[in-house]
């Protein structure tokens, strides 16, 4: 059911948590680790639009 490409995004998404949670609780920096925060979202959308597209590919 998962390809290799979805366990790139979800590893990306972690790895964005990972630095998110790194930078406020280790750095102290809020700003900057909500606006790493703001990646998971954006990685997400990535991802479901080329899940998409390969599906939308493969009804062709």
């Amino acid at each position: 059911m998962f390809q290799k490409s979805d366990y790139f995004i979800i590893s990306a998404v972690m790895f964005s948590f990972a630095i998110s949670a790194y930078i406020w609780f280790v750095q102290q920096d809020p700003q900057q680790a909500i606006y790493t925060a703001i990646w998971i979202p954006s990685i997400f959308t990535f991802g479901i639009y080329f899940k998409l597209c390969a599906l939308m590919g493969k009804n062709k």
